[in-house]
Parts: C-alpha cells; structure tokens; sequence
C-alpha cells in the first residue's frame, strides 16, 4: 500500500497522526491536535527518519522541553570507534536527546549504521565531513555531484537530521576577505565549504544545489539543520554584518524547505555577550519564521578554556529562555581536544542544567515540579528523595560520601553539621531542644 505522506510535516498538513507525533506529545503533555499544528507550520521539528531502527522520538521547538545534542565521533588522533560507541551509550544515559556523529576518519560508515541501529537518541551528521573520508580525495578534487552523493547516502544510512553550510556563498568570500572579523570563519563545515569555493572558483554546492538537498530529505524525512558557517567565534564577531546576512539567507532557504514539507532547524551562535543573546534569538524567530533554533553555547566569553562548558551552559540558558529550541552541548576540552567521557558527562549535566533552567523560566509545564520535590525533601533532610531528584545523582552521592560528618549525623552534612539551618528550625518548629554542642 502506498504511503499516504513522505515527511511528519506533511502528515501533519494533511491532517494524518503519526506514530512519532503521538509519542511526543505523551512525553510533552501536550494536545496532539496543538502539537500536529505547530509541526505542520514548521515552528516544532520531529527528526524522524523511518531507516533509523529503534529511535525514541522527540520533537524539537521553543514551546516544549528544551532539547540537548552532543557531538562526537572520532578523529585522526583519536579513533577508537568502540570508545566513541561507549561515550554515545553514556550520553544517552545521562539525558542527551541527540547525538550529532562528527568523525573525520577512517571507515565511517560501519559506525553511522551502528548509530542508527543501536542508537535511541536522535542521529545528525556533517556530510561535508564526512566527503574527503568517503571518497578518499583532498578537498579540491571533490564535485558538487560528491557532496550531494553524500547527503543521500547518509539519508539512506538513517540519520534524523543533516547539517549542511547552505548559506555561505561566494559574496561571502569578499566579505572575509575585506577584513573587519577577528576569528573569521570558525565553523569546521564553513571553513570547507569557503576552501572549496575558493580553490575550484565555482558557487557553494549545498547553496546551488539546495533544491536536490531537499528532495533527498523530503524523501527520506531527513530534517535539515541550516548550518551557521559564519557564527561567531569570538565576542568580537557576534551579530555583525556578515552573521546576520547569512541568517537573511537562511531564513529563505527555511521557506524553501517548507514549500517541500522538509522539516528545518535553524543553527546560530557562537560566542556571543550575554547582552546581544536575546536579540540574536528574537532576530532569528522573525527571520526564520519560528523554525526551532539551535545553538551553540552560547559562550558568554572566550577566556575560559578548560571552562567552556559553564560560559555555554550561562549562555545557553539566555539563549533557551529567549527562544532557542536546542542545545548543543559544550565540554571542558571545547577549544582543546576531542572530549573524553568525563569531558562528555560534564557537558552534557551543564547543558542539562541550563536547559531545565529556561524550561522553568518560560513557563513549560511541569517544568518546575522537581525543583518542588526536591525542595520537599530537603526540608525534612531525606537525601534518599534528594538524589532521586538531582540531575545527576551519583556525582551528588558520591560527594556527600565522601566528606560525611564525622559524627552520626545522618540528617547533616559536614558543612554545617548540628548548625545546618534546616535541622535547627525542624527542631524549633517542633518544639525540641537544638543541640549545638
């Protein structure tokens, strides 16, 4: 029997409930005829393609729960796919709703499709990446024929979601080359693509070819995440001439895709003052038309390596409470190394923390009833309640274990002991006596 639509967007159109759509909106809370609404519009996202065996869908879009995605993948100098496999599984354990694989090495096909098999998370890629490793040739002997090939292949391997650098065109190359950017192009795919554009002297392929992109995606229900090739990679650069006229661009090829019923995200910044993130958000609603944002950080300084994954979970917070839908996350290795697991699991707790804590700042609900539990239970000193609530237990238990009172004080900690505030005013409410000493 002939399927009745290609794309969530277009079943949503026409009116059809998918399996996918009624899952988020169980997880979501939310009236599945709002929730079909807001995907046929574009403004909610379901990266579902139906090639991923065993996905648990999650909708993306900046009137649900704030989303989490982690990079990885391996490199040159680190390329061990079963580490890479274990940190993924890990990631999944501690809250991240996506997985983006962004290897740059070896076989990397054998690893998508294990993604896509074993993986629950969401799977996104960079098929700019991935094209020199596929097809074994330096970046100048590539054709734009070998970078659409890619698109589809990873289509068909099963990836939810593809980041292609589309608005980055060859004016762009003038505007770098003019000057007036500290830090350039920090993007890893817009630094490709503009390589590419100047070596061969011909139009971006993922902007020329935009329209066949979006015919592999239609057909295979891929949602597009328009990469963010010219974002900011310092304070310096953010919301400057040549950021907003890609946004500008980005905006038009979003309409394009709808026009398909292709499901898009938007990707924005970068390193951006505290200051400029709200506008930067308010800015890409209008542009965009309410596509779900998803961003990077954002970092609120760029003097903290080892320390990066706290200026992004500060900026994310801006960022998600303003609007944004998605947070990529950021870990203490960003600027130095391919992260570790610890690096892996500390990211993902800050992104985790900085998306709970916009959830509850725009209203989502139910977004604060942890907090309330967790607030019950640290009121009569239960620390068995307390970890069932916190954000990541185990770092939480193993603290307290380790720095426990000297004396049995089970209902105390060794920072206050019999002067912890909570036991005293129990005792005084009660009634009883407050022994100090």
């Amino acid at each position: 029997m002939k399927k009745e639509y290609y794309t969530q967007m277009e079943a949503a159109r026409k009116g059809i409930v998918t399996p996918e759509l009624k899952i988020v909106a169980r997880k979501e809370n939310y009236d599945i005829k709002e929730l079909q609404q807001l995907v046929a519009k574009g403004q909610v996202v379901i990266p579902a393609n139906p090639a991923h065996k065993g996905l648990d869908p999650n909708g993306i879009g900046a009137k649900l729960k704030t989303k989490i995605n982690v990079n990885l993948g391996v490199s040159r100098d680190v390329k061990d796919y079963d580490i890479e496999m274990k940190k993924v599984m890990k990631a999944v354990d501690f809250g991240a709703e996506a997985i983006m694989d962004l290897s740059s090495h070896g076989n990397t096909q054998p690893f998508r499709q294990k993604l896509c098999n074993e993986c629950p998370a969401m799977i996104g890629t960079v098929p700019i990446y991935d094209s020199v490793i596929h097809y074994q040739r330096d970046l100048r002997e590539l054709t734009a024929k070998d970078f659409i090939d890619v698109v589809r292949l990873h289509a068909e391997d099963g990836v939810d979601f593809v980041t292609v650098h589309c608005g980055i065109t060859r004016k762009t190359i003038e505007q770098i080359r003019n000057g007036g950017r500290k830090m350039n192009i920090v993007s890893r795919g817009g630094s490709l693509v503009f390589a590419w554009m100047s070596m061969t002297g011909e139009e971006n392929p993922f902007y020329e070819y935009y329209d066949e992109i979006v015919e592999i995606c239609r057909e295979h229900d891929v949602t597009i995440s328009l990469g963010d090739a010219c974002r900011p990679g310092c304070l310096a650069d953010a919301t400057d001439g040549v950021q907003l006229e890609e946004l500008l661009r980005l905006g038009e090829l979003t309409q394009r895709a709808w026009d398909r019923d292709v499901q898009v995200m938007v990707e924005g910044p970068g390193h951006v003052p505290m200051d400029q993130i709200a506008a930067n958000m308010k800015v890409q609603q209008t542009v965009c038309k309410g596509a779900p944002f998803y961003v990077l950080g954002p970092l609120v300084t760029d003097i903290a390596p080892g320390y990066d994954h706290i200026t992004a979970a500060i900026g994310g917070a801006i960022a998600a409470a303003s609007g944004a839908a998605f947070l990529c996350y950021v870990t203490p290795a960003e600027h130095l190394a391919l992260p570790n697991e610890e690096d892996v699991h500390q990211g993902i707790i800050a992104s985790k923390i900085a998306a709970h804590a916009a959830d509850i700042a725009k209203g989502i609900p139910g977004a604060r009833d942890q907090d309330d539990r967790m607030a019950d239970a640290r009121k009569i000193l239960d620390w068995d309640a307390q970890w069932k609530e916190a954000i990541d237990p185990e770092t939480a238990k193993e603290i307290r274990d380790s720095r426990a009172p000297e004396d049995d004080h089970s209902d105390t900690c060794s920072m206050c002991g019999k002067f912890c505030a909570v036991r005293s005013m129990n005792k005084a409410l009660a009634g009883e006596l407050i022994d100090i000493l």
